[in-house]
């Protein structure tokens, strides 16, 4: 990795020891399993002394912990809190629970809400189903927005800068034949304000997304992971357009709440 002048070469404000704690942390945040001092040492270029009171701290922070299973440091659930305590994030879930809880009880599948992040989808809500049978989403969970009905219908509802300033996000890149594709694509589901589409991880499940506008463009996404029943509560088609007045019942609530603010 480059040194300290390398990687702020071209920013104006330097903040060294900030800077530290935030590459463990990006780190961290890209790993699969868990790190020792020694791994994180090596991957980021710099000496034991540089980053083992780095860690102590992060980890008195409560920002990382030491897997009680491995010999090594994780991320802890910190850095998703304080996003989820943002006012507009907490008013947006507040608003849409009782929504997503009706939904649930109409079409006898879970559903859950999802949020942009760098170039990712995170759920950040999700309601179980009532049924005894089901399938559910965790909230944190999270994908490439291209590869789930969720992202697409993020990425689909924004205007043209915001939709190229994510595709600068994109990890691994997108070849542009593909991007064209995948653009195309977005205008499409755009258009339709929905998107239904069989999941790309689980077998048996079919997405089915509409957005959540504020301000003209997708906040969130709301989705049921379609679980085919013998005797469902609601088809397909249904479902797609129970979601979509879903989705549009919380847009409503939050033009309301954003006027009286």
């Amino acid at each position: 990795m480059a040194d300290d002048e390398d990687r702020g070469a071209d920013s104006r404000y330097r903040a060294p020891a900030l800077e530290k704690g935030l590459d463990v942390l990006e780190l961290l945040a890209a790993q699969a399993g868990p790190m020792t001092l020694t791994e994180i040492v090596h991957a980021l270029d710099r000496s034991h002394g540089e980053l083992f009171r780095m860690v102590q701290v992060l980890e008195h922070r409560g920002y990382i912990e030491q897997d009680p299973a491995e010999d090594g440091y994780r991320l802890t659930d910190r850095l998703f809190s304080l996003g989820m305590q943002q006012p507009r994030t907490a008013n947006l879930i507040e608003v849409a629970l009782p929504v997503m809880r009706q939904l649930a009880l109409d079409v006898g599948q879970s559903c859950h809400l999802a949020l942009h992040t760098r170039g990712q989808m995170v759920v950040v809500a999700r309601m179980e189903s009532g049924e005894q049978i089901g399938f559910s989403v965790r909230v944190g969970y999270r994908r490439p927005l291209m590869q789930t009905a969720s992202g697409m219908i993020l990425y689909a509802h924004q205007p043209e800068d915001v939709r190229r300033r994510w595709e600068k996000m994109f990890d691994p890149p997108i070849p542009e034949a593909e991007m064209a594709a995948l653009r195309a694509r977005a205008d499409e589901i755009a258009e339709r304000h929905v998107e239904q589409t069989p999941s790309h991880f689980v077998a048996g499940i079919t997405d089915i997304s509409a957005p959540v506008m504020r301000g003209g463009s997708a906040a969130a996404a709301l989705t049921v992971p379609y679980l085919k029943k013998i005797q469902p509560s609601a088809s397909t088609r249904e479902t797609a357009a129970l979601v979509r007045k879903a989705a549009e019942a919380i847009s409503e609530q939050l033009v309301e709440g954003d006027s009286r603010a």
